[in-house]
């Protein structure tokens, strides 16, 4: 892939043997944007589990106290009285049988998913588009419930789900650069707590190797572990 003139430039100003600091960090990316548009700041996690073994898988969710910057399309899968809950907390979309039509008809158009138990039995069966999406409901992450309005609420707020890849590492969205700066401090606190929180008991070990923070077209630093702790 080749790269324009002012990311290589870029580019050349990181110490790549040192860690930042979280603020000092962001502030970079901002500075050194090098896009028109509001960039996403991203943060990636590498972790020291095996996420082969599932005794060491980590997935989890977490509301971060600024938001990520985007509006979240919330569907949810609800009848009766919850379906009235759910579209009372803000629910984009509001169906059971008549919304797993649309989607298994091409029908995309939302960001997250949540459904009461009852209706995983029609949810089931969207799993072979919802799953690759990384938008199949899952009471793990708080995403199957009765407390469906709780539920909605959270993603409208900036619930952010994070999961461990092949690799070992996670990635999650935590702002937008033209957040002021203590706000996405606050939200990579928030994010790495979670994170810590949902440490395996059968990882051994150097649980959080590194941690990296980027911007949607910008380069990554990698934080200071110390800190972040």
């Amino acid at each position: 892939m080749k790269h324009g003139k002012k990311w290589t430039e870029t580019r050349k100003k990181i110490d790549k043997m040192r860690e930042y600091g979280v603020v000092e960090a962001v502030e970079f990316l901002r500075d050194n944007s090098v896009v028109k548009f509001d960039e996403s700041v991203e943060i990636a996690v590498n972790l020291g589990v095996d996420p082969r073994k599932s005794d060491q898988a980590v997935r989890s969710a977490v509301v971060l106290p600024h938001g990520i910057g985007k509006t979240v399309r919330v569907l949810a899968f609800a009848q009766g009285e919850k379906a009235k809950e759910a579209s009372e907390a803000g629910a984009d979309y509001v169906g059971a049988e008549d919304m797993a039509e649309k989607i298994s008809g091409g029908w995309l158009e939302f960001d997250a998913v949540v459904a009461t138990p009852d209706m995983m039995k029609v949810v089931g069966k969207l799993g072979k588009i919802l799953g690759p999406r990384g938008m199949m409901p899952n009471p793990k992450v708080g995403t199957v419930t009765m407390n469906v309005g709780e539920a909605v609420g959270e993603l409208k707020r900036g619930k952010v789900e994070f999961r461990v890849e092949k690799g070992g590492i996670l990635h999650a969205p935590v702002g937008k650069l033209s957040f002021d700066t203590n706000k996405i401090v606050d939200n990579i606190r928030t994010f790495m707590d979670a994170v810590v929180k949902a440490k395996p008991s059968a990882a051994k070990g150097h649980y959080i190797k590194r941690v990296t923070l980027s911007s949607t077209m910008g380069q990554g630093l990698r934080l200071s572990a110390a800190e972040l702790k």
